[in-house]
């Protein structure tokens, strides 16, 4: 296995989403493990070295902590007392496979700040709950149309163009009832049959397609890049429009990735899975799209797409994926398991055996098993959307040839430098 390692540290001021250096605060954590890869064998004893910052001051402090497995509760805890901004705990080990986080909490000045960091021991030993279903393959086999007619329409997309590239919306048919819409970019220049395809489908969430140009440097060293969603909205679609759509299905027991849990041949996942394939079949019959090249790539919800992708469309050639949700789902049934997003045990009702058969069929792991392609994965150990634990139950299960990029101190975000290199990584096992 090629396991590169990248601690990605703490100073990108330009991200202001949930990350370990909160955007323009007065306080600074550093916790740093006495293993630099933040890793343990299980019956190894993990020491955190904790570090606290005002202004970048050091501080004196109580600080509060407690431990849990990966999701969990807490099952230990404790307070410190921090001289001189520094302070030292053992937070001991594992028995088994996983995660153990350390939560902390401290008051300086009337005010508390907070942290929290996820060691893990024996992760390359971690497997998933989730059991394959004997009629797997058969069941997806069963659901692909691969012979149907590509049904699609293509408008410019001028708003997205530049003096480089050129956009152009799609409303793609995935079945008899649904369609997927995404923007499609690609080189001004571009000859036919030179253009090596990337799709890129969306993380979790009824959304539009806010940002087609964020990735425009795909297209500018010469790929097709297909960025999609999946809930065949229009992407023009006003934005006040947008948040009644989201407000209608937030409600519990109506959000999508709920709805039709009972039966698995209604699950709503069904068809944005299957739309996967027709996006896959429109972009082989593109005039510019090399005929060799067919990459799937994307982060959270849209990396596992992108693994299921690489699954259910054999001409793939890589994949991508970036801290993959719908992972090991219904791993919280196991007596102290730990599942992925979208968390089903938070959700009354969710986790019955009946609903748990369901979710093998459209959990990652189990496309993760059937998997031809090259792989290139990357998480953070930090992230408690899509935890650590179940993206090394993806990773561990993968056959093929596959690379992990580990960032520990991430949460649930890559930086720009990562999404670039994913980029990179493409280009340079392109056919």
């Amino acid at each position: 296995m090629r396991h590169s390692l990248l601690i990605l540290f703490l100073f990108f001021a330009s991200l202001v989403h949930a990350e370990n250096y909160p955007y323009r605060s007065d306080y600074l954590w550093v916790t740093v493990p006495d293993h630099s890869d933040w890793l343990y064998r299980c019956g190894e004893k993990a020491t955190i070295d904790i570090q606290l910052y005002k202004y970048g001051i050091p501080r004196d402090a109580q600080i509060t902590w407690s431990l849990a497995d990966d999701m969990l509760e807490a099952d230990k805890k404790g307070t410190l007392q921090m001289r001189h901004g520094r302070v030292s705990l053992n937070i001991g080990t594992r028995k088994t496979p996983g995660f153990r986080d350390l939560k902390l909490t401290a008051d300086i000045d009337g005010k508390k700040t907070t942290h929290h960091i996820k060691v893990g021991f024996s992760a390359n030993e971690i497997k998933p709950y989730t059991k394959q279903p004997a009629d797997f393959l058969q069941f997806w086999e069963d659901k692909t149309v691969k012979d149907s007619p590509i049904v699609f329409t293509s408008e410019p997309a001028p708003e997205y163009c530049t003096d480089r590239i050129t956009c152009e919306l799609l409303k793609i048919k995935t079945d008899n009832s649904h369609y997927v819409y995404a923007y499609l970019t690609y080189p001004n220049n571009a000859e036919a049959g030179r253009c090596p395809a990337v799709i890129c489908p969306p993380g979790a969430g009824i959304k539009t397609i806010k940002e087609p140009l964020r990735h425009r440097y795909y297209a500018e060293n010469g790929f097709m890049r297909i960025e999609t969603e999946i809930h065949g909205i229009d992407p023009r679609t006003p934005e006040a429009t947008f948040k009644q759509i989201q407000s209608a299905f937030a409600a519990r027991g109506n959000n999508y990735l709920e709805n039709g849990l009972d039966n698995r041949d209604n699950y709503y996942m069904r068809h944005v899975y299957l739309a996967l394939r027709s996006v896959a079949r429109y972009v082989m019959q593109h005039k510019l799209w090399d005929g060799k090249n067919l990459v799937f790539q994307g982060g959270s919800q849209g990396g596992a797409l992108a693994l299921i992708g690489a699954a259910l469309v054999p001409e793939t050639t890589l994949a991508v994926a970036n801290h993959p949700a719908l992972a090991d789902m219904a791993g919280y049934a196991a007596k102290g398991g730990t599942g992925g997003y979208p968390h089903f045990n938070r959700i009354p009702g969710m986790l019955t055996k009946e609903k748990e058969s369901v979710m093998a069929y459209y959990d990652v792991v189990n496309f993760a098993r059937h998997i031809k392609c090259p792989v290139l994965m990357t998480w953070g150990y930090n992230d408690n959307t899509c935890p650590p634990t179940t993206s090394y139950a993806v990773y561990n299960t993968i056959p093929s040839e596959k690379e992990a990029l580990i960032t520990p101190i991430n949460e649930h975000w890559t930086s720009d430098a990562t999404e670039r290199y994913l980029m990179e990584w493409i280009k340079g096992r392109l056919r």
